[in-house]
């Protein structure tokens, strides 16, 4: 598995509205199956994380400062790497791994809700 995090579509994303709204101030993709997105509107007090794991999860959090968001970007990296090498690639190929993978998801959505 990588841990090489690298800058979403080589930082093109950064600057431009994200999903929840905000400017996309960090953008980060591992090895095609994660992403972890960071955007921003100081004007009024919003900050979103976006995390995905292809086939298996999107989730989004909310902050009202940078430095909470940023450590929670952060923090999130070794998780979501860790959570990644647990599941299939590109999501479930059966049931029975959808199933199995479940727990691990409600467990990650869990620590970082």
């Amino acid at each position: 598995m990588s841990t090489d995090w690298k800058p979403y579509e080589d930082g093109s994303s950064l600057g431009w509205m994200g999903s929840q709204g905000g400017t996309i101030a960090r953008d980060e993709d591992l090895a095609g199956q994660v992403r972890l997105t960071y955007e921003l509107d100081d004007s009024r007090s919003f900050h979103a994380i976006t995390c995905s794991v292809t086939g298996w999860l999107l989730h989004h959090r909310f902050f009202d400062n940078a430095e909470a968001a940023a450590a929670a970007f952060d923090a999130m990296k070794p998780a979501l790497e860790e959570l990644q090498s647990q599941l299939t690639e590109g999501g479930p190929k059966s049931p029975a791994e959808a199933r199995a993978g479940g727990p691990l998801l409600a467990a990650f959505m869990a620590r970082f809700s």
